[in-house]
C-alpha cells in the first residue's frame, strides 16, 4: 500500500482475494447530515470489504459512525438531512447507490439483510411473529401463503423456537427470544450478506452467549458474510475473523483478530484494550481515554484522535496518511514511522 494515500482511503481489505469471494465492497464511503446551521460529518471515507463466510467487527464508541455506515450499505441512510457524499458500494456485484426503489426491495433481505439494534422496536406488536417472518419469504421467493409460513416455522426452529409459536405475538416473547425472531426475519431468504448492528446489546450476559453462538452456527450453515457492528471487543474476540477500529467516521487501524489483538498499533485501539477490566490483574488500575469524542460538526484537524493521544505531536494536525504494518495490519497514523513511538507503545503495553 502507498503510505503517501489520504485518510478518506483507509481501506479494511484483506489482500489476495478474488472478485467471486467479495460479497460486499465498500469504497471511500463519506456520509453526512447536512443541518440548518451545521453539518454532522459522520463517515468520512470508509472504505471496506467482505467475502463468503467471513466475519468483519466494525468497532468503535457511540458516535463513531457505525450505524451510518451499516445504513448506507441497504441505502437507508434518511434524506434529509443524510447525504452520501461520496463512495460506492457494491453488493453481491450490484452498485447500491445506484439502485431504482424497485431494484432495492429487491435486494433487501434477500442478498443483503440487517438485524438492528433493537429488537423491542423491530417487531411489529400487532403481528404475529410468524407472519412478519413469512412476508420477508414472499417478497422475494414464488411460494404461496401456506408455504411462506411453513417456512416460517422452519426458520423459528433453526433459531431456536418451537414453531408451534409462529402464532404468537412480541409481546409474548422474552428479550432473548424476540432477538431470536429478528434474526429469523434477517436469514429467512438465506441473504449473502448479514448486518448486525450490536445485536447483544439490549440482552443480559447469558443470552448474549447464546445469539452469539447461534449467529456463529448460522454463518457456517449458510455461509453468510457478516459484518458485526459493536463496542464490545468480548464479542469480537468470540465472533470475528478480521477487525476494523473506527474513530470519528474513519478506520483508524484494519487487521486479522490476532493483528489488533496481539500486536496493536493505534493509540486509540490501545486505549480500548487497557479500558478494559482484567479479571487475572486485579490490583491494576482501569486507564480511561481522556476526554470525549470530537463533536462531528467540528472535528479537529488532521488525525481526529491526537486531541486525546497521550502520544500526539505536532505532525498529528496535519492529514494522516495510510501505513501498512503487515500484508494484513493497516494503520491511520502518522507516528508509525517514528521509532520513539514504537517503543513508548511497548512499555504501555499497546
Amino acid at each position: 500500500m502507498d503510505v503517501n494515500e489520504t485518510a478518506c482511503e483507509v481501506e479494511a481489505r484483506p489482500p489476495n482475494e478474488t472478485a467471486d469471494d467479495v460479497v460486499l465492497d465498500v469504497n471511500d464511503l463519506v456520509v453526512h447530515y447536512v443541518l440548518e446551521k451545521e453539518t454532522v460529518e459522520a463517515v468520512n471515507g470508509v472504505s471496506l470489504r467482505l467475502k463468503k463466510g467471513e466475519t468483519l467487527g466494525l468497532v468503535g464508541e457511540t458516535g463513531a459512525g457505525k450505524t451510518s455506515t451499516a445504513l448506507s450499505i441497504l441505502n437507508l441512510v434518511q434524506t434529509p438531512p443524510g447525504v452520501i457524499k461520496n463512495g460506492s458500494i457494491s453488493v453481491c456485484g450490484q452498485e447500491v447507490l445506484t439502485m431504482t426503489a424497485k431494484q432495492l426491495e429487491k435486494i433487501r433481505g434477500k442478498d443483503v439483510s440487517m438485524i438492528f439494534q433493537d429488537p423491542m422496536t423491530s417487531l411489529n406488536p400487532v403481528i404475529s411473529v410468524g407472519e412478519q417472518i413469512a412476508e420477508s419469504i414472499r417478497n422475494h421467493e414464488t411460494v404461496n401463503t401456506a408455504e411462506a409460513f411453513e417456512k416460517a416455522g422452519d426458520m423459528l426452529e433453526l433459531v431456536g423456537i418451537p414453531r408451534a409459536r409462529a402464532f404468537e405475538y412480541p409481546h409474548q416473547f422474552s428479550g432473548g427470544m424476540k432477538q431470536r425472531v429478528v434474526i429469523a426475519i434477517a436469514l429467512a431468504c438465506n441473504p449473502k450478506v448479514l448486518l448486525a448492528d450490536e445485536p447483544t446489546s439490549a440482552l443480559d450476559v447469558t443470552i448474549q452467549a447464546q445469539v452469539l453462538d447461534l449467529m456463529h452456527d448460522l454463518k457456517e450453515k449458510m455461509g453468510t458474510a457478516l459484518l458485526m457492528i459493536t463496542h464490545d471487543l468480548g464479542v469480537v474476540a468470540k465472533v470475528c475473523d478480521r477487525v476494523a477500529i473506527m474513530y470519528a467516521g474513519r478506520i483508524v487501524e484494519y487487521g486479522t483478530l490476532t493483528d489488533i489483538f496481539n500486536n496493536t498499533m493505534h493509540p486509540y485501539t490501545e486505549g480500548l484494550f487497557n479500558s478494559l477490566p482484567d479479571a487475572k490483574g486485579r490490583k491494576g488500575k482501569l486507564i480511561p481515554i481522556p476526554g470525549l469524542m470530537p463533536d462531528p460538526t467540528k472535528l479537529p484537524s488532521g488525525c481526529a484522535f491526537q486531541p486525546r493521544c497521550r502520544y500526539a505531536v505536532e505532525s498529528c494536525k496535519d492529514e494522516q496518511t495510510v501505513r501498512e504494518v503487515s500484508g494484513t495490519h493497516t494503520l491511520l497514523c502518522s507516528r508509525y514511522d517514528d521509532p520513539g513511538f514504537s517503543i513508548d507503545m511497548k512499555k504501555s503495553g499497546g
